[in-house]
């Protein structure tokens, strides 16, 4: 059982570095055209100020 317990967390640490590993950096070309695409409703705080600072203000 606790094998099984450690393989389970394996699996979800790799699958979060897989989906992590896969997004555009932050200020690239296709962030902001991912952010563009985004409802402006689900944009962060965060996410909001470096759209502004990369993708507006160049």
């Amino acid at each position: 059982m606790h094998l099984l317990k450690n393989a389970s967390l394996i699996v979800v640490f790799c699958l979060l570095v897989m989906i992590v590993g896969c997004s555009p950096e932050v200020g690239s070309k296709d962030w902001c055209e991912d952010m563009k695409e985004k409802p402006k409703g689900d944009w962060t705080a965060g996410e909001a100020a470096d759209y502004a600072k990369h993708c507006i203000i160049k």
